[in-house]
C-alpha cells in the first residue's frame, strides 16, 4: 500500500471525568495516590475526607494543581476497559479509541515488523509521543517509535490521551498528542492469568503474571516488581474462507476473482530481446509458462498463484516482561525514586515462497537437459537471430515462484530494558522539583530464512556453477535448493538518554476569589542514537525474498529550556470561574538543519456556572526529523501502486502517452497492463541528511456539561483542528502518489516527481527490482485533521440487585466517538489543489487505512455488588473508495465499505474478596469480512461485505480496522492477597 501517513483522523477525547466502566472494586493503590508522583489520573477520589485538597498533575502539564480542569481535551482510559476486554496486549483497548486509526498491529504480516504502535488521528505512528507515568518510554527502531508491547497491560492503572501538539510540555513527536500509560503500585501479591481462543480453536493466546509490592520502614517507602509470559499462536489466512484466496484483477480491467501473483511454481519466461518470435510460443505475447509437464512449456494465458493461504492472518507472538518500580522518603519529603522495565519480545511473519523475477543471462548448453527438445529449439531460434553477437547465452526475464524451499520466515528477537532514577521534593511550602535521569536501549535480531541468493540463482543459469532446474513445478532438487538458498540476518540497536529537571509550584494569586498561580520552569537534555545492521548479503542486494537494505547509524541531541504558566483570574465560590493558561519550549538541537526552534500554546477554561465549563487551546508544535529519516541508509520496498503507464486509459491523453515513451516505455506498450502485472512495484527509499523540522498548528475548542439535575452525569464536546506544514514524507506523498503525479498531474519528464522513474524501467516498460526508482523522503507536505468529539460518561444505582443483598447495584454507561469533517493530506505544498481527501475514505492510492467519518465504542455495565455484567458497542462507519481512476464496483469489487458493528460481553465475579474470575465474548454475532457467496466458493457466514480485492491493504480486507478472527473467548482470573 501507499506509505502515505495519514490513515484516518479520529477523536479526540474530551473529558475530565473518568471513563465510568466499572468491574468488581479491587484493593489496590496505584502510583497516582500520592501527590508527589509525576502524574496522577483523573478520578473522583471516593471515600476523601470532605473539604481535603489533593494536588495532582495532569497530562499535557507539569503544574501541580488543586483542580482537574484543563485547557486540553484528554480521553482517559481506566484499567476496568483492560479487564473486561479480555485485554492482554494495550493495541486492543487503545485502537478502537475514536481518536486513533490503527497502525502496526498483531494483523500486520505484509508489511509489519513484528511491533505494535499507535497512530493518533492518523497523522503517523512518529508524530505521536507515548509516555509511561509522564516520562518518555524506549523506541524500537531508528524510526523512534514506541512497541506498546512492552507495557505490562495488567499493571496499567488508566491511560490518558491528550491530542494536539504537547510539543510546549514534552518536546519534540509531541505533534499529533501524547498517550500516557501510568503503572500503578500494588500491595501484597497479586497475580493471575487469561486464555483466549476463537470459536474456530484457533488462535490460543494465553497470559500468567504475578506481581509483589510492600510498604517498608514505616510507610517512608513503597515497590513492586512483576513478571509476565505472554503468548499468542499464530492464524493462517488459509484459517478463513475469506483470506484463503487472493482476489484481485479489478486494476487489469477484469471482474474481481481468485486472483494472486503472476510468478508461478511451474516458472514463467519472458523474452524481450530482438530475436525473431515468429513460429514461438512466445509470438503471442512475448511469454510463456511451463507445464505441469517439467521442460515443456505453453503461451502464458493469465495464470496466477495463489500466496494467501500461507500468509499470517495473526501473527505469532512470546514475550516476557519483568520490572519494577519503588520509591523512598529519605527525610523531609524528599524522595528518591526509580523505575525498571526489561521485554524480550518473539514475533515471526510468514510469507509464501520466494518469487525470484528479474533479468538473467541464461547459458543454452547449461539448461539443455532441462528442456523438451522442440521448447529448447525454440530459445535456439531467438538466439541465433539476435543482434547481439552471443551464440551462447541468451538473456531472459525469468520469474519462478521457488515453493521447493520452503515459506519465508522472518523473526524478529527484540531485548529491551529502560532504567530511570530520579528524586523529587519541596524546595518551600508552595514549591517542588523533580530530577530524573534514564537510559533505553533496544536491540533487535531479525533472521530470515527461504531467501534465494540472486548471485547462486544466476551462477546455476549462465554455467558457472552447478546447472539448476526451474523449467517446472518440483523441478529443484534438495541439492539446487542449498545450492540457491541463503540465510540473512540484520539487526538494530536504538537508545534514549534524557536528563530532565523541573521546578513548579504556586504563589499569590489576583484576588477575586482565585487559586495561586502555579508555574513550572525546567530544562532537559536528550540523546537519540540508532543504527541497522543488515549482513552483506542484504545490503548488497543478493538476497531476494526480503526487502535488501543498506546500513543506517546516527545520533543527535538537543538541549531544552521550557516554562508554564496557570493563571486562575476569578473565582466567586458560585461556579463563576476563569483561567489561563501558557508554555514555552525553546530546543537546541545539533542537527545543523533544525537549530533552535520554539513550541509554545496558550489556552483558556472558562465556567460561568458549576454545571458549565468552556475551553480552549491553542499549540505551536514541532518535531524534528528522526533517525531513520535524516540517516537511513537505502532499502528496496515494493509498496502497493498502480502504473499509469499500464493503464489502458492512458491511451486516451497524448501527454501522458508520450511522457511514458520518454520515460522508457517502448510505445507498443503504453497502456499494456501486462508491462506491470503486479501491484506491488520495487521502489527504493531512504534518509535524507537534509530534512527540517515539521510545524504544526493545534486549535481546540470545547464544552464540558456536570448537570447538578442528573448527578454522575459528565458530557464533553471537542472540537479540533490539526494543521502540519513541511511534514516529512515520501516525495510526493509516497511512491503511489509520485508516480500518479507524474504521469496523470505534472506531466513534465524534468519535474522532480518524474526523475525516479526516467531511464529506470527495463527493455518492456516495466519497473524492476534490478533498477527499481528511488523516491525520497522531503519536507514538501500539509496535513490537515478536523473533526468534533464526543464523551459521555453516567453512573446510577438501580433499585433492585440480583447478586447481592442489599439494592446496591449500579448501571455505568459510557460513549466515545468522533465526527471526522476532514482527513487532508497534500502530498505537495507546491499543488495545493491535489489534495487527497480521505475523510470518510479508504484505499491503497492516497488514504490507506479506513477513515470512517463516524467512529465510537461504548459499554453499558450492570455492576451488582460482587457481579458486574458489560456490553460493548464497536462502531465504525461507511467508508467509500479513495480512488476516481478505478471503478472496482463495475468489476465485481467495492466501492464502499458499509458501517460495521461489533458486540462485545464480559462478565466479571468476585468469588472471594481475593479472588476474581472474569469471562467474555468478543465479536459476539461473529461478523467477518466477505460475502456469503464468492465465484460459487462460501468465503464468509457474514451478511455485510468487507471484502476486497486489489483494494485490500492485507488479507482481502483492512485486517487491523476489521475484526478477522470472529466470535473470540477469554477467561481470565486475577487473585490478591
Amino acid at each position: 500500500m501507499s506509505n502515505r501517513f495519514n490513515k484516518a483522523a479520529l477523536l479526540s477525547g474530551g473529558a475530565i471525568a473518568a471513563m465510568a466502566l466499572a468491574t468488581p472494586a479491587l484493593a489496590q493503590q496505584t502510583m497516582e495516590d500520592d501527590a508527589t508522583d509525576q502524574e496522577t489520573a483523573i478520578q473522583t477520589s471516593e471515600g476523601a475526607e470532605e473539604g481535603a485538597t489533593t494536588r495532582v498533575t495532569i497530562t499535557g502539564s507539569r503544574i501541580v494543581r488543586n483542580d482537574l480542569d484543563t485547557a486540553a481535551p484528554i480521553a482517559v482510559v481506566q484499567d476496568e476497559e483492560f479487564k473486561l476486554s479480555g485485554t492482554v496486549n494495550a493495541e486492543q483497548v487503545i485502537n478502537t479509541l475514536p481518536q486513533v486509526i490503527p497502525g502496526t498491529t498483531a494483523f500486520s504480516n505484509n508489511p509489519g515488523n513484528g511491533t505494535t504502535d499507535l497512530n493518533l488521528r492518523g497523522l503517523g505512528q512518529n508524530r505521536n509521543l507515548v509516555l509511561v507515568n509522564g516520562r518518555r518510554y524506549m523506541f524500537y527502531d531508528p524510526g523512534q517509535i514506541t512497541d506498546i508491547n512492552t507495557i505490562p497491560t495488567f499493571l496499567v492503572g488508566s491511560v490518558d490521551v491528550v491530542t494536539g501538539g504537547a510539543s510546549a510540555v514534552y518536546g519534540s513527536d509531541a505533534i499529533a498528542g501524547v498517550t500516557n500509560f501510568k503503572l500503578r503500585y500494588v500491595d501484597g501479591i497479586e497475580a493471575g492469568g487469561q486464555y483466549s481462543i476463537t470459536e474456530r480453536g484457533d488462535g490460543a493466546r494465553y497470559n500468567l503474571f504475578s506481581a509483589l509490592g510492600a510498604e517498608f520502614d514505616d510507610g517512608r517507602g513503597r515497590a513492586t516488581v512483576y513478571a509476565e509470559y505472554y503468548n499468542r499462536e499464530g492464524v493462517f489466512q488459509g484459517d478463513r474462507a475469506f483470506s484463503n484466496f487472493a482476489l484481485g484483477a479489478e486494476s487489469f480491467g477484469e471482474p474481481m476473482q481468485q486472483f494472486g501473483s503472476s510468478t508461478l511454481p511451474n516458472g514463467v519466461i519472458r523474452y524481450f530481446g530482438d530475436g525473431n518470435r515468429a513460429g514461438t510460443e512466445f509470438a503471442a505475447n512475448r511469454a510463456v509458462v511451463f507445464d505441469d509437464t517439467p521442460g515443456e512449456f505453453r503461451t502464458r494465458t493469465g495464470d496466477t498463484y495463489n500466496y494467501a493461504p500461507v500468509n499470517y492472518l495473526m501473527i505469532p507472538q512470546e514475550r516476557y516482561l519483568i520490572g519494577g518500580h519503588a520509591e523512598y522518603d529519605i527525610g523531609n519529603g524528599h524522595t528518591v525514586y526509580s523505575e525498571m522495565s526489561y521485554a524480550n519480545n518473539r514475533v515471526q511473519q510468514e510469507l509464501a515462497a520466494t518469487p525470484v523475477t528479474g533479468d538473467f543471462i541464461v547459458n543454452l548448453a547449461a539448461i539443455q537437459p532441462f528442456l523438451s527438445a522442440g521448447d529448447f529449439a525454440q530459445l535456439q531460434q531467438l538466439n541465433a537471430t539476435e543482434t547481439d553477437g552471443d551464440p551462447d547465452n541468451i538473456e531472459l526475464f525469468l520469474q519462478r515462484r521457488t515453493v521447493e524451499t520452503g515459506s519465508r520466515n522472518s523473526l524478529d528477537e527484540r531485548n529491551a530494558f529502560r532504567i530511570l532514577t530520579g528524586v523529587n521534593g519541596p524546595l518551600t511550602d508552595t514549591f517542588s522539583y523533580d530530577l530524573y535521569y534514564q537510559y533505553a536501549r533496544t536491540r533487535n535480531a531479525n533472521i530470515q530464512e527461504g531467501n534465494i541468493s540472486r548471485s547462486a540463482f544466476q551462477a546455476g543459469l549462465d554455467g558457472s556453477a552447478t546447472p539448476i532446474n526451474i523449467f517446472g513445478p518440483g523441478t529443484l532438487t534438495p541439492d539446487m535448493v542449498d545450492q540457491i538458498s541463503i540465510r540473512a540476518q540484520n539487526g538494530d540497536i536504538s537508545t534514549l538518554q534524557v536528563v530532565s529537571g523541573v521546578i513548579s509550584g504556586t504563589f499569590g494569586n489576583l484576588g477575586m476569589g482565585a487559586d495561586d498561580l502555579g508555574i513550572a520552569l525546567g530544562t532537559e537534555y536528550r540523546k537519540v542514537a540508532a543504527q541497522f545492521i543488515p549482513d552483506t548479503a542484504l545490503s548488497s542486494g543478493d538476497v531476494i525474498g526480503f526487502n535488501a537494505g543498506n546500513p543506517t547509524e546516527g545520533s543527535y541531541d538537543v538541549t531544552e529550556v521550557f516554562g508554564e504558566l496557570n493563571l486562575p483570574i476569578i473565582d466567586n465560590g458560585n461556579g463563576l470561574t476563569l483561567d489561563v493558561t501558557g508554555a514555552a519550549r525553546y530546543s537546541d538541537y545539533s542537527l545543523e538543519n533544525v537549530g533552535g526552534v520554539w513550541a509554545y500554546a496558550g489556552g483558556v477554561t472558562f465556567s460561568p456556572i458549576d454545571d458549565v465549563t468552556f475551553r480552549g487551546q491553542y499549540q505551536r508544535a514541532v518535531r524534528a526529523p528522526n533517525i531513520g529519516e535524516l540517516f537511513g541508509g537505502q532499502f528496496i520496498n515494493f509498496p502497493g501502486a498502480q502504473d499509469p503507464c499500464a493503464d489502458p486509459a492512458i491511451l486516451g491523453d497524448a501527454t501522458a502517452v508520450a511522457l511514458c515513451q520518454a520515460t522508457g516505455v517502448p510505445a507498443g506498450s503504453v497502456g499494456d497492463p501486462g508491462i506491470q502485472l503486479n501491484t506491488q512495484i520495487p521502489a527504493l527509499g531512504g534518509g535524507n541528511p537534509d530534512l527540517q523540522e515539521e510545524v504544526s498548528d493545534s486549535w481546540t475548542a470545547g464544552v464540558v456539561l456536570s448537570p447538578s439535575f442528573a448527578p454522575g452525569l459528565n458530557i464533553t464536546v471537542d472540537w479540533y483542528n490539526i494543521q502540519i506544514e513541511d511534514a516529512i514524507a515520501t516525495l510526493g506523498g509516497g511512491f503511489a502518489n509520485a508516480i500518479n503525479l507524474c504521469y496523470r498531474v505534472i506531466q513534465d519528464i524534468n519535474s522532480a516527481y518524474c526523475q525516479p522513474f526516467n531511464g529506470t524501467r527495463a527493455a518492456n516498460g516495466a519497473i524492476t527490482v534490478a533498477n527499481p526508482p528511488l523516491v525520497s523522503l522531503a519536507n514538501a507536505s500539509l496535513f490537515e485533521v478536523e473533526g468534533v468529539d464526543f464523551q459521555v460518561d453516567y453512573g446510577t444505582p438501580v433499585p433492585f440487585s440480583i447478586f447481592s443483598a442489599e439494592e446496591d447495584a449500579r448501571l455505568n454507561f459510557f460513549f466515545l466517538g468522533t465526527h471526522t469533517i476532514k482527513s487532508n493530506f497534500t502530498p505537495v505544498d507546491a499543488l495545493p489543489d491535489e489534495v487527497d481527501r480521505c475523510a470518510g475514505k479508504f484505499g491503497v492510492a492516497k488514504c490507506g487505512e479506513p477513515t470512517p467519518e463516524w467512529k465510537w465504542t461504548s459499554r453499558l455495565s450492570y455492576i451488582d455488588g460482587p457481579a458486574t455484567i458489560s456490553l460493548r458497542w464497536r462502531h465504525i462507519g461507511e467508508v467509500t473508495d479513495d480512488d476516481d481512476t478505478i471503478d472496482y464496483a463495475a468489476f465485481g469489487g467495492l466501492e464502499t465499505l458499509e458501517a460495521t458493528d461489533y458486540f462485545d460481553l464480559s462478565f466479571a465475579f468476585d468469588i472471594t474478596e481475593s479472588f476474581t474470575l472474569s469471562a467474555g465474548v468478543n465479536n459476539l454475532f461473529d461478523k467477518l469480512p466477505g460475502t456469503p457467496q464468492f465465484n460459487g466458493i462460501l468465503v464468509s457466514n457474514a451478511p455485510n461485505s468487507l471484502l476486497l480485492g486489489d483494494n485490500q491493504e492485507q488479507a482481502n480486507t483492512y485486517p487491523s480496522t476489521y475484526d478477522v478472527l470472529g466470535r473470540d473467548f477469554f477467561i481470565s482470573a486475577r487473585m490478591q492477597f
